[in-house]
């Protein structure tokens, strides 16, 4: 694929796109902010007016999107991806969205003979700077090897799940985990801390031990630190990927009890007088439970 279109420049978007730009893509770029475009420009990328003139000029378009909204907007809006780009292209989704939406937009690709992937993100911003990310593929076999070199220039592990939907259903799963992890790696920084356990004796020991996890690695020097605020891994994010999760677990009729008293956790974790509270933050939350405990 010679002619690459990104769409979407925030926390995760911009650093997946800087490294096409850095690894030799020829690559055309659009999102809301003129002044982030404006900055691509000056790196090496062209510059498009909106989604539907980007998709004119692409083989293949790629977007990191905020929101289901967002994504449906982009890719099957009046002036969205499915309204100008040619029959035998490529479109792929890195946004977390539920799998109905992903479902949505391959059939309707499907009508306009564009071949549609659905390809989830993990990693986190550090992931996308530097070109490490996790990419979990839903899609026709052929399109995924098509794109695989350009999706390898952002992501080392870069795998193809199945068909249609498929990589969305691997990032939700990849979410609750990270959910429930994080609560428990919060719960066990507490409990290590009350204890008088020097905590970063409890990363050390943890981290040769089995109940060692990337939540363990990644949390427990915040919690330390006690550095919640103005994070790159939001709070409001994990509300909204584990609303989908639920969604879907009442769909598939399946009880899923610590992933539902994780959401409730982080719920109240977004409301803490903090901005932008870090996933960490659940620590908080759990404090305040146990002081309620003791009253």
């Amino acid at each position: 694929m010679e002619k690459i279109g990104f769409i979407g420049l925030g926390n995760m978007g911009t650093g997946m796109a800087q490294n096409l730009l850095l690894k030799g893509t020829d690559l055309t770029v659009f999102t809301r902010t003129k002044s982030k475009i404006d900055d691509f420009v000056t790196k090496g990328a062209r510059a498009s007016a909106n989604v539907a003139s980007l998709a004119k000029e692409s083989e293949l378009v790629l977007a990191c999107l905020p929101d289901i909204e967002t994504s449906l907007e982009v890719f099957l809006g009046d002036r969205g991806l499915l309204s100008s780009i040619e029959p035998g292209s490529i479109i792929i989704d890195h946004s977390t969205v539920d799998v109905e939406t992903s479902k949505i937009i391959w059939k309707k690709s499907l009508e306009k003979n564009v071949y549609f992937i659905d390809a989830p993100i993990s990693g986190g911003p550090v992931g996308a700077k530097e070109g490490t990310l996790t990419i979990m593929c839903g899609g026709d076999g052929i399109a995924f090897n098509k794109a695989k070199p350009v999706l390898e220039k952002m992501g080392t592990t870069v795998v193809h799940m199945g068909g249609s939907g498929t990589g969305t259903s691997m990032k939700l799963v990849n979410q609750l985990l990270t959910s429930v992890n994080s609560v428990a790696a919060m719960e066990a920084m507490i409990f290590a801390d009350k204890g008088g356990i020097d905590l970063k004796s409890v990363i050390k020991v943890l981290s040769t031990s089995f109940g060692n996890s990337r939540m363990v690695e990644r949390n427990g020097p915040i919690y330390i630190r006690e550095k919640f605020s103005d994070s790159s891994a939001l709070t409001r994010n994990i509300v909204k990927d584990l609303r989908i999760i639920l969604d879907l677990k009442n769909e598939l009729n399946l009880k899923l009890p610590l992933t539902e008293l994780s959401y409730e956790l982080f719920k109240e974790t977004n409301k803490l007088a903090i901005n932008e509270p870090d996933i960490s933050a659940v620590a908080l939350v759990l404090k305040k439970l146990s002081e309620g405990n003791r009253e």
